[in-house]
């Protein structure tokens, strides 16, 4: 035994023990709301007013909810779009990721009206970020591209992160912003200057990573989910030191999404048979909590003014965990 924990430290494996099974966080609540309508509902986003958006992407459709009701509306797309995901601009202003059309579609929700802007090589949007500088930065798996969209004048430009197909997937910006991305058919994470489009990699902890999801901390560090192998791992951007810990049901875990929340603590979906969202805090480095769910979890996004994490999951489902006390 001690040699294998010696063997593990040194291929920076962190060998924590595992949570037990009573260790919950006391000021976590998690709901969901089925939504009628089906359809795979994914990527939830709240709006200004608190409504929280949707997409339906088998059923071809962007919808919302009023979560002090559940009452949801829906409103109709181009047909053959199939939304991959939304986010919600500052203005109220709907832009959806139209995954078999080549379109970032932007949508008003007062007049309904739906204007689509092409997006050239990059012929399958698929996660979007606001830049805030009136841009979105976005990713094309199948296309191997990633690309900016000018909100206001629909111009796009378009890198290529590898030279082989790498399936970009999920994106973020960190505190400078900079714009990094999972490569999922690699073991790379990439990083872009805003301004130049210069690319740097970044390795995983192994040959054999793969993940779809990521996110920054303040600390300047790069986590992901690696799900071919049922690890959450760290990059250092610094010195490009990685660290992973394995995932508390095992390799099998299958770990998808991950976000942080405003505590710099981590949220990551487990789309195994376990069907869970545990979370992780880097500053103790250990699992702190583990919650069952209706469906796998494909994408979260955090709503920093209601300290509240919004998924959707495969069961047709949006779901709220609260990640603060004294919110209903």
């Amino acid at each position: 035994m001690r040699a294998l924990v010696i063997a593990a430290a040194a291929a920076g494996i962190a060998t924590a023990a595992p949570l037990p099974a009573q260790q919950v966080a006391q000021n976590v609540d998690l709901r969901e709301w089925p939504v009628d309508r089906g359809g795979r509902t994914r990527d939830p986003y709240v709006a200004p007013d608190g409504k929280v958006w949707f997409v339906g992407q088998q059923g071809n459709y962007i919808g919302n909810i009023d979560p002090a009701t559940g009452t949801p509306r829906y409103y109709e797309i181009e047909a053959g779009t199939n939304p991959h995901t939304l986010i919600v601009a500052s203005d109220g202003i709907v832009w959806y990721a139209g995954n078999r059309t080549g379109r970032i579609g932007r949508l008003d929700p007062a007049s309904g009206e739906v204007r689509t802007f092409p997006t050239g090589e990059a012929r399958d949007p698929h996660t979007m970020v606001f830049d805030g500088n009136g841009h979105i930065w976005f990713t094309s798996q199948g296309s191997n591209r990633i690309g900016r969209l000018n909100m206001e004048t629909g111009d796009v430009r378009l890198v290529t992160p590898w030279e082989t197909p790498s399936n970009p997937y999920g994106i973020v910006l960190d505190a400078e912003g900079n714009v990094w991305a999972m490569l999922l058919r690699t073991n790379k994470v990439v990083r872009i200057d805003p301004e130049t489009f210069e690319m740097t990699h970044y390795d995983q902890a192994s040959p054999e990573s793969r993940g779809r999801r990521l996110a920054w901390t303040e600390d300047n560090k790069i986590w992901y989910v690696d799900e071919a192998r049922g690890y959450l791992g760290r990059i250092d951007v610094a010195t490009r030191e990685t660290k992973e810990w394995p995932m508390p049901s095992g390799p099998d875990a299958n770990p998808y999404a991950i976000t942080k929340d405003d505590q710099g603590r981590l949220w990551i979906s487990d789309t195994s048979e376990a069907r869970q969202l545990v979370g992780f805090d880097p500053g103790t480095e250990q699992f702190f909590s583990i919650n069952t769910v209706s469906g796998p979890i494909r994408n979260m996004y955090f709503h920093a003014d209601t300290g509240t994490m919004w998924f959707g999951t495969d069961a047709n489902n949006v779901g709220r965990l609260v990640t603060r006390r004294g919110i209903s």
